[in-house]
């Protein structure tokens, strides 16, 4: 089995062939993180234009460097959503005009799929039902993955995603766009415990997450300052990060203890997303797995930041289970893994900085 993956959710253009062997043929990814900079986050508007202007020349290189036809294909796979409308439009439009022509199925994924079963793409072993921790520039989740299409979601955020954050910070502390790699640079040169910030929502009950607090403590710290010295900045971003940090792990625990509250036993603790590249998330989140006897599953960072191969690999396991979709699949900006839940309490209110361009 061989499938075409194209993602264009938001700021990547990505494009991908993968095996049922699990074999990545290809695998492209052309960045806009250049164009977005000066803004300090992604503006729709100019990324929908670049995935325009690039993403016929990527399948056609991605197709050239897996050394396949699309005769040899036997499904395209195309992020259907959630994501920005624009963005997701043009790549789901490219793959229903290849699976069009080419008379192949066509897989409509959904974007958070892609994440979810990415450590599957790594790891043949890897069985359902394992705990997903999700954390990427729009999402912050922690689901039971029971199979595929089949997601429970224990918790997620009320306001801000993690991955918007990290942004949101590091437009803060003024260090630069995207948030996360630069706050981690920063971090290292930092003391984590010399600026007091608050870990919203640890220890509560529940699996929610709330970041808003945290970023509004760090403008209050950062107006503290008539000026940052590097070393102020270093610290402050060493104790936002180790703040984030706290709070996934803590989140991450309660619900380890309620899936075994009754008496569900997940098969692994997986961490999939951008935010997954974090060392410091990455460390923590292996030593909880530690402590609870639980298998951790990590994709490499070029799978945890948005990629065609995990949209590639989600349409695998999907046409393997004939989940194939008309060419008339819509996209869309919002759509949950667990459709069945509802707004998590207190969501809806944005914080002072407002929310990822």
């Amino acid at each position: 089995m061989i499938v075409l993956g194209i993602e264009t959710s938001c700021d990547e253009t990505a494009a991908a062939v993968v095996t049922g062997e699990r074999r990545m043929l290809a695998n492209l990814v052309l960045s806009q993180c250049a164009d977005h900079a000066p803004y300090g986050g992604v503006v729709p508007e100019i990324a929908a234009r670049s995935h325009v202007d690039h993403l016929d020349r990527l399948v056609a290189r991605a197709m050239e460097e897996a050394g396949v036809d699309f005769a040899a294909l036997d499904g395209v796979a195309a992020t259907a959503g959630p994501g920005l409308i624009g963005a997701v439009m043009i790549g789901l439009m490219t793959g229903k005009a290849i699976a069009a022509v080419h008379d192949l199925p066509l897989l409509a994924v959904n974007h958070l799929e892609g994440h979810a079963l990415s450590p599957r793409l790594i790891d043949e072993g890897l069985a359902f039902p394992y705990l997903l921790l999700l954390v990427s520039g729009g999402h912050c989740q922690l689901l039971l993955v029971e199979e595929v299409s089949r997601y429970r979601r224990l918790g997620t955020t009320i306001d801000d995603a993690v991955g918007e954050a990290f942004d949101k910070a590091a437009m803060l502390l003024d260090l630069g766009y995207p948030g996360g790699p630069a706050i981690e640079r920063a971090a290292r040169d930092g003391d984590p415990e010399r600026i007091a910030l608050p870990r919203p929502l640890a220890g509560r009950p529940g699996c929610d997450f709330s970041f808003s607090g945290l970023k509004t403590a760090l403008l209050h710290a950062v107006q503290a300052h008539d000026a940052l010295s590097d070393g102020a900045r270093a610290d402050l971003a060493a104790s936002f990060q180790r703040a984030v940090t706290d709070v996934l792990a803590d989140r991450t625990a309660n619900a380890i203890a309620m899936l075994r509250e009754e008496e569900t036993q997940p098969t692994a603790l997986v961490v999939a997303g951008g935010v997954a590249a974090n060392a410091e998330i990455r460390q923590r989140i292996e030593e909880l797995a530690a402590r609870h006897r639980l298998a951790l599953a990590i994709p490499p960072a070029r799978l945890c930041t948005d990629n065609a191969a995990m949209i590639a690999w989600a349409g695998i396991e999907r046409l393997s289970r004939g989940l194939v979709d008309a060419l008339d699949a819509s996209p869309r900006a919002r759509w949950p893994l667990d459709e069945e839940a509802g707004l998590a309490s207190g969501a809806g209110t944005p914080g002072r900085l407002g929310r990822r361009a």
